[in-house]
């Protein structure tokens, strides 16, 4: 068992070695390994504050992108109540110029019916100018011939004229 056994010797120097080794980088090394473990602890503080800061910009970015969105959807709302007022106008507009061209149409129509009714009126009456003037005319001729048939024809020309109506 001698092999797990150390000398007093061997185990004085590596005592003596180990506490100069524990001096040297008391001194020299431990400095820098804290000071470099602080300023990584700076760094990822930094960073998690970076972060928290980005994180915060986000959700303000979140939060305006929203307002902008229901902005906009309130415009749109907006502009297409706006676009449905102007079509029931313009709706409206167009059934009353058609209204308005119907009740033209009807009276122009109604003048017409007028003139031709009037028309019709006057070619009757000039027909029946020309008939009586006819009567008159074989009656005049009749009459100077006979009374008794100028009577008969006066009733002919009558009952003629009754049956044409």
């Amino acid at each position: 068992m001698q092999l797990f056994t150390p000398e007093f010797g061997l185990a004085f120097w590596m005592f003596v070695a180990f506490l100069g080794l524990y001096f040297i980088l008391a001194k020299y090394g431990w400095p820098y390994i804290i000071k470099s473990m602080d300023e990584r602890a700076d760094l990822i503080d930094k960073g998690v504050a970076f972060a928290q800061e980005a994180q915060a910009r986000l959700d303000g970015a979140k939060a305006e992108a929203d307002k902008l969105i229901a902005e906009a959807r309130s415009s749109q709302a907006d502009t297409l109540r706006e676009a449905e007022k102007m079509y029931n106008q313009i709706v409206e507009n167009a059934k009353a110029d058609a209204a308005i061209e119907a009740q033209k149409v009807a009276e122009q129509a109604q003048v017409r019916i007028e003139q031709a009714r009037k028309e019709s009126e006057r070619q009757l009456r000039i027909e029946v100018t020309e008939v009586a003037l006819q009567i008159a005319e074989k009656v005049v001729r009749r009459h100077m011939e006979n009374d008794k048939a100028q009577q008969e024809l006066v009733e002919k020309y009558l009952a003629e004229v009754e049956s044409k109506n």
